[in-house]
């Protein structure tokens, strides 16, 4: 009888030791869930994507434009948006919408270093010129804080047009439709854009 229950407590411990073992193995190998982030509505702020994510997403839509030029763009957003206090997100987004993700094709050319499309109203006025690509991304980061905010330039002023915008008329992105642009889905673009962002630097 004693030898009977001590092969049935062996028994028992052997099970049991086989359960422990398949639960901590099936758990293992769940990975897990990945976390998007919310859609941020306010343009001032912190922006989440990193650089290199930045320019792969856009390579990912468009693989005519160099790889150096969307790559030192993407850090150009990156720096210059967090000097001035602007969701660098927003503004990356805001461009890719404005450029047809750098393809442009209308009014403004690639050469203009204008990638949000500042003064393009018609061919007698296409739009305005910048002499390098990083002041034509601080140019937007200004028109943009301009839009978001009442608080001042951190920056020397680079963009031609600030003076001719209300301040804080719109902080949000959904206030930057008829104001900003006449599309009344232009905020709804800008979504469209940053979640397709955000689903590709966090959803895999």
């Amino acid at each position: 009888m004693r030898e009977m229950k001590k092969i049935n407590f062996l028994i028992a411990l052997a099970l049991a030791i086989l359960f422990v073992s398949c639960t901590t193995r099936q758990k293992a190998v769940v990975p897990p869930q990945p976390v998007v982030p919310t859609i941020p509505e306010n343009i001032m702020g912190e922006g989440l994507v990193k650089a290199e994510k930045l320019s792969a997403f856009l390579l990912g839509v468009n693989r005519q434009t160099p790889v150096d030029f969307v790559e030192d763009l993407s850090r150009f957003y990156v720096e210059e948006a967090a000097i001035e206090g602007v969701n660098h997100d927003v503004a990356f987004s805001q461009m890719c919408l404005e450029t047809g993700f750098l393809r442009f094709g209308n009014l403004v050319s690639l050469d203009m270093n204008n990638f949000c499309g500042l003064g393009a109203i018609d061919a007698e006025h296409p739009g305005e010129r910048f002499p390098s690509p990083r002041v034509g991304v601080r140019a937007h980061i200004q028109h943009l804080k301009a839009y978001a905010t009442e608080e001042s330039l951190k920056q020397d002023l680079v963009d031609p047009r600030y003076k001719w915008v209300k301040k804080g008329v719109a902080p949000t992105i959904q206030g930057l439709t008829g104001k900003w642009a006449t599309d009344p889905d232009y905020d709804k673009k800008i979504n469209g854009v940053l979640t397709r962002l955000y689903d590709e630097s966090f959803g895999r």
